[in-house]
Parts: structure tokens; C-alpha cells; sequence
């Protein structure tokens, strides 16, 4: 569903609430490089001793021996999920610079997730890794999976305001109830048993953002990126992201409200803009990912003949591996903030993706 422009460019303001055991002394991370010791599928900027990254739902894992575990964290802006294993043990709200402690644990080894629940486009988080309590030692990082899904989407792909309890919410309730973890996406590939990104940006659409707002960038503008805000920047693909997989949802921004005065676009153009914007990205996607990797393009509302349009002349001219799906919104509430998928919503998408999914021939 549609959201103010204005919203996605709202900082969070710094705090921290810990909903696990209380923190303990810092400690350094492992200086042969995080990356050693985490397994990640997201978008990150590897800089040594930290992963930088931009995108909501990035995950890191872990493993752990001993009773306790430490996760290095620079971020002003973000929320995160901390699991142990498979456990939600604490939320942390804007951490800022810290390392928060998980201690208590029975002494063993034990799996430990960090999560990125929300979208900050404006900011760039940073993960210094997991340590281990006094006495326990950080083992090898968890095997990466074998399937891997990437789903492109705006703010109904990124979890906007999903855990709400109310449509009418300002920026603080929208920021703290914005999960990615619990979108229709991370839930569909946690069934599927596949890594996945949500490389999702709220309000922008394939040619036109929400209400017309900025009409200098698209999400195109951003899609190669890892770091959202700094202009040029190139996500480099260490060569282990190979999806089987592209589920791309654009449009919703695109048509959702009407062309306004001033806007460079008639209905009919902007249609025409978007189904040849929309072929363009496709044809990216295919180019990256080659023939093997199969493209499903969502389409829904006032854009889903659009859409149909786009695979029909891909298909017809010789594209194999791409395909359409009809999302079926009967019985969805929009319960989210700002009339966005709820969190049971998003549960339901899962359902049904993750049937439509199961069916198509896929090289897993």
C-alpha cells in the first residue's frame, strides 16, 4: 500500500531498549574479519572489521561456545532482533555503538542470529561480528544454504508497520513496528529453507514514487547499491549470491495515486514508462543472473495487466524463466501502518507464495 514520502526519510531518534540480560564489558571482535566467522546473504560492503549495509532484513549468523554471547554493533538509526537459538532474545531499538550481551546460557554451543527489522535509507549500519563470553570461543560460520531467493520490493516487501495495531500511526509507532523478519518474503524462504535479501525501498516505484515525490530517483536508482546513501556506490558481489530465484513486487507506488499537476506523465505514458522500465530491469536481472535463474514478476491492482504484458512479449521472445504471479490480496486486512499489510497479512502472502512457488519448475 501507498506511504507518504516524507515518512521514509524520517530518522529514528538514538536509544536502546534491551529486552535480554543486561550488557558487559565490550569486547573486540575477531580481527581476521567478520566475514570469517558470520554467515550472511545480504548486501554488505566487507571492510575488515565491520559489514556495512543499508538494506532491511539483512541477517547475520553465528556460532557460539560457552555461556554467553556478545554482538558489536554501530547503528543510530536501526532495529534489530537478536535470536539465540531460535529464540528471540531481545530487541535492540537504535543501539548505537555497543556491544550488547546475551549472557545466562547453558554452557554449550549455541546459534545466534542478528536481524535488521526496519528500513533506513538514509543511514549506513555497521556489524563488528559476534564474540564470546569469557571462557567460550566464536566456532566456524553456520554453511550457507543452498537456495537463494531475492525478493525487490517498496515499503509491502520491507515489512512497513506490519506489527502495528493501528493504521494511523506516526514516525516513532511506524519505525518500532516495522519488521522484515516477519514479511511475506523472509517467511516465504525460511519455508523454502533458502537465504535470502529483501532488497526493498519504501515509496519508490519503477518509474514514479509515491505521490510523485522525487522525481529525480526511482527504485532503479538504488538497486545496484549496498549503501543506500552514498551516491555511485556498487554493491560487489563476492560471487557466492547466485539466486535461483528474483520475486520482483514494483508498481504499487507507481499507481497508486493519480498524476498530479505538474507530474512529467499522462496515464498513458506513465503505463508505457513503466512496462518498458519495467522490461529493462528484467532484462538486468537476467543478464546478472543468467538463464538458469527464474523471474517472477508480482503483479496486483491497477498494474497487474502491466505486468501480464511485460512476461508475455519476455516470454515471446524466447525469455523461459519468467513467470507471473496474480497476487490473490482476498482476506487481507491492511491493518499496518498506513493501511499496509498487517503481520497476519503477511503470513497469508507467505502461504500463497509459497505454494505458487513450490509448483513451478525451479533449479534448486
Amino acid at each position: 500500500m501507498p506511504l507518504p514520502w516524507v515518512r521514509t526519510l524520517v530518522a529514528s531518534a538514538a536509544s536502546l531498549l534491551l529486552l535480554g540480560t543486561p550488557a558487559v564489558a565490550t569486547a573486540a571482535p575477531d580481527r581476521d574479519g567478520v566475514r570469517t566467522s558470520v554467515h550472511t546473504a545480504g548486501r554488505v560492503q566487507d571492510a575488515g572489521d565491520v559489514l556495512k549495509y543499508s538494506w532491511p532484513g539483512v541477517y547475520f549468523e553465528g556460532r557460539v561456545r560457552g555461556t554467553g554471547v556478545g554482538i558489536v554493533l554501530d547503528d543510530p538509526a536501526a532495529d534489530y532482533d537478536v535470536q539465540v537459538d531460535g529464540t528471540t532474545v531481545a530487541t535492540l531499538v537504535t543501539p548505537g555503538r555497543t556491544t550488547h550481551w546475551v549472557t545466562g546460557l547453558r554452557d554449550g554451543v549455541h546459534t545466534v542470529r542478528l536481524v535488521k527489522r526496519n528500513d533506513t535509507p538514509w543511514s549506513t549500519s555497521a556489524f563488528g561480528g559476534f564474540v564470546a563470553a569469557p571462557g567460550g570461543a566464536v566456532l566456524s560460520r553456520p554453511a550457507a544454504r543452498a537456495r537463494q531467493i531475492e525478493f525487490v520490493g517498496d515499503s509491502l516487501t520491507a515489512g512497513y508497520g506490519n506489527l502495528s495495531d493501528s493504521r494511523d500511526c506516526d514516525g516513532e509507532q511506524l519505525r518500532r513496528t516495522t519488521n522484515a523478519d516477519v514479511s511475506y518474503g523472509a517467511l516465504t524462504a525460511r519455508r523454502l529453507k533458502a537465504d535470502y535479501q529483501l532488497n526493498a525501498y519504501s515509496g519508490l516505484g519503477m518509474v514514479r514514487n509515491y505521490g510523485g515525490g522525487s522525481p529525480e530517483v526511482n527504485y532503479r536508482t538504488f538497486y545496484d547499491r549496498a549503501l543506500l546513501n552514498v551516491p555511485g556506490d556498487v554493491w560487489q558481489n563476492p560471487g557466492t549470491w547466485r539466486p535461483q530465484l528474483v520475486v520482483v513486487y514494483l508498481g504499487t507506488n507507481d499507481f497508486s495515486t493519480p498524476v498530479g499537476p505538474g507530474e512529467p506523465w499522462t496515464d498513458e505514458s506513465l503505463a508505457a514508462a513503466y512496462r518498458g522500465a519495467y522490461s529493462g530491469f528484467l532484462e538486468k536481472l537476467r543478464t546478472r543472473y543468467g538463464p538458469r535463474t527464474t523471474l517472477l514478476a508480482v503483479g496486483t491492482g491497477p498494474f497487474a495487466g502491466h505486468v501480464e504484458q511485460v512476461v508475455r512479449d519476455r516470454t515471446a521472445a524466447g525469455d523461459r524463466r519468467v513467470r507471473h504471479w496474480s497476487l490473490d490480496a482476498t482476506g487481507l486486512d491492511h491493518t499496518g501502518c498506513h493501511w499496509h499489510y498487517s503481520a497476519r497479512d503477511h503470513r497469508l502472502l507467505a502461504d500463497r507464495l509459497t505454494a505458487f512457488i513450490t509448483d513451478l519448475p525451479i533449479r534448486w
